[in-house]
């Protein structure tokens, strides 16, 4: 039996080849960028909604922002009104 190859085996060899990364902190960054991009819009506003709390920014500030952030996401999620952006973090 052959061992069993990572799915995204010729993206590690690609990293390591242009990059001054090892085989392993390739995969580990391929892992973190699928994961960013997998989140759902509303992990994602969470989140997002998280971080720029903890920069002091107010949800005057923040509502837009997000909204204006997921429209130009790799895989852009839908048009959320700010009313259902503060739904998605307050409930």
């Amino acid at each position: 039996m052959s061992p069993a190859r990572h799915p995204y085996e010729d993206l590690i060899t690609h990293l390591t080849r242009t990059s001054p990364l090892g085989p392993g902190e390739a995969a580990r960054v391929i892992a973190d960028v699928l994961a960013y991009f997998s989140e759902t819009v509303e992990e994602f506003v969470r989140r997002r909604h998280g971080e720029l709390k903890k920069r002091g920014h107010t949800n005057d500030e923040i509502f837009p922002r997000i909204s204006a952030e997921l429209r130009v996401r790799r895989v852009a999620g839908p048009e959320l009104s700010l009313r259902q952006l503060r739904r998605i973090v307050y409930g």
